[in-house]
């Protein structure tokens, strides 16, 4: 892999015969790549698409954390496995957005702010009991 800087703030990344630019700061613009390789591209559609997975994402990180999920008369074991079974979907949701706002795209970072914010509000705020 080469690396070089360029004087618009992204670094060309030569890898598997193709040309990836990669940026350093916050920008905006529909043409990235957040979290798969080539999505959403250049395709408006995809990154608006990719803006909703991002809030829905990041709002369920909030809604994992808010509530306790515990059923009434599950055994001990039983409700260990399952609170941690949520812990693991609530990790797992927290990293993919930590890596989305990696991509330094201004609208996901919104994005992924947003859900956080509108999770907390709705479910573990005062204003929401």
């Amino acid at each position: 892999m080469a690396y070089t800087t360029t004087p618009h703030n992204t670094i060309p990344i030569h890898h598997a015969n193709h040309l990836m630019a990669t940026h350093r700061s916050f920008y905006w613009g529909h043409n990235t790549i957040i979290l798969f390789d080539h999505w959403p591209g250049n395709n408006p559609a995809m990154y608006a698409l990719a803006i909703i997975f991002v809030f829905c994402l990041a709002f369920l990180v909030e809604l994992l954390i808010g509530f306790e999920f515990t059923k009434p008369g599950a055994t001990k074991v039983g409700a260990c496995l399952f609170k941690t079974g949520l812990y693991m979907v609530r990790a797992a949701a927290s990293y993919m957005v930590m890596l989305a706002v990696v991509s330094y795209n201004g609208g996901i970072f919104l994005a992924a702010v947003g859900g956080h914010a509108v999770g907390f509000l709705i479910f573990r705020s005062r204003a929401a009991r």
